[in-house]
């Protein structure tokens, strides 16, 4: 596009295409008029004869062909894993083997809104303010822990990939059956979790999930320094500040606030979408035991785009045993 005040504006060509086909000038003197070749002046007359003065105006440079352009096979497969698993350009690119420009591209093309501008309940376009991102530089200067309560599966299968007439069925009439309590605990820096699947959210339980959760920090060459949790009974309890001992610091989120534990927040958005919804699960047993194979996967083969597109365990110092 040529700038407003250029000799060959719009107004310019027309100036230059009406000397050559109205005065009858010839190409060699209308095009020294305007300081240009005479191929130059012969394409602005050209257009002038086909399409009069709307012929001045600039096209676009986009090619008749694109014999390089993405398939329209993988471009759907891209936008399906978008509405399917709401998952970002990075993690899209990696999971089909692509550079991430090619998708973003993709879903540009397609006018698909960021992540961040879409709300996870209707699927909506909103409008979010960036949130500040925050980082401890080191692994174990601070840990989050969290509990997350997870609904239990019925026998058969439940109403999110069924559907709630059949769900309510499986349900039968004891009302469900009940939640499991699944246990963080992820670095600030690394976000390296250790989780479990628990059967409540007391302090004994709690004290002991910590104890074998810094046991896992330590064989992996993490010193564990502060502790971060939320205001719950079980983490203000004597039995979970003696679990963790006189050389971790522990401190509490702002009350209401749970952004002060957005890291682990983050691990259960995450652990939603691509594990407790994202296959349909007969049964709460048969979905507990791929728990332990998806933490693995979080941490040694799942791309994170907060560090870099690496695995957590990229950022671990010390990396103790084979992890394939």
């Amino acid at each position: 596009m040529s700038h407003a005040n250029a000799l060959l504006s719009p107004k310019g060509r027309l100036l230059l295409a009406r000397r050559v086909v109205v005065h009858g000038w010839n190409l060699r003197r209308a095009a020294k008029s305007m300081s240009c070749s005479p191929a130059t002046a012969k394409k602005w007359a050209d257009r002038y004869r086909a399409a009069g003065e709307a012929g001045m105006r600039d096209l676009s440079s986009r090619p008749l062909t694109s014999p390089n352009r993405t398939p329209m096979r993988i471009e759907r497969r891209i936008v399906a894993l978008r509405f399917t698993r709401r998952w970002g350009p990075h993690r899209i690119a990696f999971h089909l083997h692509l550079n991430r420009s090619t998708v973003e591209n993709v879903l540009r093309r397609f006018q698909m809104p960021r992540l961040a501008n879409i709300d996870r309940v209707t699927g909506l376009p909103v409008r979010k303010p960036k949130p500040i991102r925050y980082e401890h530089p080191n692994p174990g200067d601070l840990v989050h822990v969290d509990i997350k309560k997870q609904g239990r599966i019925p026998d058969g299968g439940g109403h999110r990939t069924l559907g709630r007439a059949v769900g309510r069925k499986h349900r039968g009439h004891q009302g469900g059956r009940g939640y499991a309590f699944i246990h963080h605990a992820v670095d600030d820096h690394s976000r390296l979790a250790y989780s479990e699947i628990l059967l409540d959210e007391k302090k004994e339980t709690a004290a002991g999930f910590w104890q074998r959760a810094n046991a896992f920090f330590a064989s992996h060459g993490i010193t564990v320094l502060r502790v971060i949790t939320d205001n719950g009974p079980c983490y203000r309890s004597g039995t979970f500040q003696a679990a963790l001992g006189p050389g971790i610091k522990h401190k509490f989120t702002r009350p209401y606030r749970p952004q002060t534990n957005g890291k682990v927040e983050r691990f259960n958005r995450t652990l939603e979408a691509e594990w407790a919804y994202a296959a349909a699960y007969t049964s709460d047993e048969a979905r507990a035991a791929t728990y332990q194979q998806w933490v693995h996967d979080y941490n040694h083969h799942r791309p994170h785009s907060g560090i870099g597109n690496t695995p957590p365990i990229n950022r671990v110092h010390k990396v103790s045993g084979s992890y394939t």
